[in-house]
This record gives structure tokens, sequence and C-alpha cells, in this order.
């Protein structure tokens, strides 16, 4: 289902936008978009996923924006609500960063995350 930018479980700032449109441009498959996810993993509990999307999987919310097609995975979208997606780069470390105002916690190398149930 194609979500509007006022019912996206998940905002984007320009950078993020900006080096997702390089990554698909330059990628050597033929890529959809940007697939986003949460993985069971690290010592806190979660990582986030970003990856090529080369194909629509079944439920996934699609957010389109520029242009730019955004997938984001149905088991993802509970962790994700309120977060903004960026892109960060300096002299040290380049990459994509989540602000999400459900992570309740973060391990020492900030690799995962942990969000409290309620």
């Amino acid at each position: 289902m194609e979500l509007t930018k006022r019912s996206s479980p998940i905002t984007f700032t320009q950078s993020a936008l900006d080096r997702a449109r390089v990554l698909i441009d330059n990628a050597e498959s033929n890529v959809l978009g940007i697939r986003i996810g949460i993985d069971s993993t690290g010592c806190s509990g979660f990582s986030y996923k970003v990856e090529y999307a080369t194909e629509e999987k079944k439920l996934e919310d699609i957010i389109n924006i520029k242009g730019i097609k955004f997938f984001i995975d149905p088991s993802a979208v509970m962790f994700l609500l309120g977060s903004e997606l960026d892109y960060k780069e300096s002299k040290m470390e380049r990459g994509f960063v989540f602000n999400n105002p459900n992570e309740t916690g973060r391990c020492g190398c900030g690799e995962s995350f942990s969000v409290e149930k309620k």
C-alpha cells in the first residue's frame, strides 16, 4: 500500500533522501527503492536494517517521496512510528541514522537498541 507523507510511520531528512537517490541511481541491479526493517539481534535486542528493494513484498508500506520509494517491513512499523531517517557523514563514519522516539536504550557500540514493552 502506497502511503502519503502525512500517513507515513517515518519521515526523512533531505540528506537521507539525497543519499538514497545516489544509492538507487548507482545500484548494479534493478532496484525499486530502499527497504527499511528491524532485526532481532545485538546486545540490546533490535537493529535497524536498510537495504536495496528489488521487489515489493506482501503487506509492505511503500512511501514515495520525490520519486524515491521506501519499502517498510510491516513487522517494523510499530518500532518506527514517529522516527526520522537521516544520513550523516564525517571523517570517522558515515551512514543512515535513525532518530527514534521509541528507543529506550542502546548498546555501548550503538549497533542495537531496545524498546520498552507497554
